[in-house]
């Protein structure tokens, strides 16, 4: 029997396919969008000028100053921005650092959201935002954080380098893992966590081995949109809390902290969460569903060891006494002695097994 749920779906418009990019000026008209504020990281300033360029008149200020982990500071930078040129909308054009302020600008102002995604991280779908402040990430969730309405353009991500790719394709798959253990999860989530996953299961070899396969971007690209979409009508456990912690209190980098620490979260919770772990190894075409998220990261080329991205042994101790001490669903029950067992396996990049 199918028990009783609740599904709310995502008020996000979004637009689909290649050249889509297009489409950004008619897009922002439709959102009443007439004095944008353009946000990119500063490595993607080339990608900013282009959406100017496709918004002509409608672009009021640039401002290529997003940075990971979303930082306090910069977000009251952009503030500034916003009121000097008596901003009405922000179009975010890049990867989910960019996603992120364009998050916190709207958190603090109800301004509508128009983003053009060119990674896989697919938190534009999502009503959660994470600010950093004085070595703390926070996360918040709230209706004004979800973006409008959402440009996703294939071409976009053509000359997406592989390495990253392949870390934002296995962030994006972590929030369908999550979603599908989620003490708020349903059927409906459920399905489109599944094929989200195949779809990036597919893709990831595909981007890995040929770099700019069209195909493969086009299917990554699909994956995300639903791996977001999953994760902003659930809510999140230990694995994104875990990557918070890691990312905001020791400086690592995002997706690459999400794609080491998935395959031990899933073994942790493997033993409380069979149907999700079930559906998480037919996706993947495998039995065992946390040595297949080790091995599709591993077989890609990425880093599989939180000590090959910059974590310091010495850390591990007060990581683990951090995931700790708040409160927050999760199959398996958090204790001090198996979270740290956990990181330990995730720094030495130990390959887990069901």
């Amino acid at each position: 029997m199918i028990p009783g749920f609740v599904y709310q779906s995502s008020p996000s418009r979004v637009v689909f396919g290649s050249g889509t990019r297009d489409r950004l000026a008619e897009e922002a008209e439709r959102l009443g969008i007439a004095r944008a504020l353009v946000v990119s990281t500063p490595g993607q300033a080339r990608l900013a000028d282009m959406a100017a360029g496709y918004l002509g008149d409608r672009c009021a200020a640039i401002l290529s100053k997003a940075r990971m982990h979303t930082p306090v500071e910069v977000t009251e930078e952009a503030m500034a921005v916003v009121t000097a040129n008596e901003i009405d909308g922000v179009v975010a054009i890049g990867g989910g650092s960019t996603t992120g302020l364009a998050k916190a600008i709207a958190y603090r102002t109800d301004l509508p959201q128009l983003i053009i995604p060119t990674t896989y991280s697919g938190s534009e779908m999502t009503d959660i935002l994470g600010e950093t402040a004085d070595g703390q990430k926070v996360t918040v969730r709230d209706p004004r954080i979800l973006p409008e309405a959402v440009i996703y353009d294939v071409d976009l991500t053509l000359g997406l380098p592989t390495a990253i790719s392949v870390t934002s394709g296995m962030n994006a798959i972590a929030h369908a893992v999550e979603a599908l253990y989620a003490p708020d999860g349903n059927p409906v989530v459920s399905m489109m966590a599944e094929e989200g996953i195949r779809a990036l299961g597919a893709a990831i070899p595909g981007i890995a081995a040929a770099g700019d396969e069209s195909e493969a971007r086009a299917s990554a690209l699909y994956g995300a949109w639903l791996c977001g979409l999953v994760l902003g009508n659930t809510s999140m456990g230990l694995h994104h809390k875990l990557c918070h912690i890691l990312g905001g209190s020791f400086g690592l980098a995002h997706a690459e902290t999400h794609t080491v620490i998935l395959p031990h979260v899933a073994a942790f919770n493997a033993p409380h969460a069979g149907d999700a772990m079930a559906r998480v190894a037919r996706a993947l075409a495998s039995d065992d569903a946390p040595g297949a998220l080790f091995d599709l990261a591993k077989d890609a080329g990425a880093p599989t060891s939180l000590r090959e991205i910059g974590m310091s042994g010495t850390g591990l101790d007060r990581a683990a006494e951090l995931a700790v001490t708040t409160p927050y669903p999760n199959p398996a029950p958090i204790e001090p002695h198996a979270i740290r067992l956990l990181l330990e396996n995730a720094w030495q990049g130990r390959r887990p097994t069901a």
